[in-house]
């Protein structure tokens, strides 16, 4: 697996959605993270998703009572871990190598997340071997845990 390098010192704490894009495959409607609000490479990372009422998902879960349905939340958890992999290694997405969401432990819903709601996402490394990497996960409303879990995900050639 060949990855394309970037030097993490020049890289700032923070990343826009333009930075996010760079550092995600995913696209509309299935990128799930606004912005990345710091993130210490190898270590840590703290994430924004805004829930809008317009969120495609809305139209079917729940529409009288709308709610983000919780395997949403862990993909946006799973989404900020594939951040910080690919900013630990100092590489980004290519045509050759994607990290993928391989595994999940201990995960617990503690609230439903609704429309207009800011999820703030914690993940924190773990274990890291090789391509394989665990992290305790946490997200939050105000304060307030709607979610945790511990999360796996490995570096996969596309191709294998």
């Amino acid at each position: 697996m060949t990855r394309k390098r970037i030097d993490t010192q020049a890289l700032p704490t923070a990343l826009d959605i333009h930075e996010v894009l760079k550092h995600l495959p995913h696209r509309y409607p299935f990128l799930l993270i606004d912005r990345v609000l710091e993130c210490t490479p190898g270590e840590s990372l703290t994430a924004l998703k805004n829930v809008s009422y317009n969120e495609p998902y809305f139209v079917g879960h729940f529409p009288v009572r709308p709610v983000m349905p919780g395997v949403l939340l862990l993909e946006a958890l799973a989404q900020a871990t594939g951040i910080l992999a690919f900013r630990s290694t100092e590489s980004r997405p290519d045509d050759d190598v994607l990290y993928y969401f391989v595994g999940i432990d201990n995960a617990r819903f503690k609230r439903p997340v609704e429309p207009g709601d800011q999820v703030i996402l914690d993940v924190t490394v773990t274990r890291s071997v090789r391509n394989i990497w665990r992290f305790d996960t946490e997200a939050r409303v105000a304060g307030q845990l709607v979610a945790s879990a511990e999360i796996m995900c490995a570096a996969k050639s596309i191709e294998e």
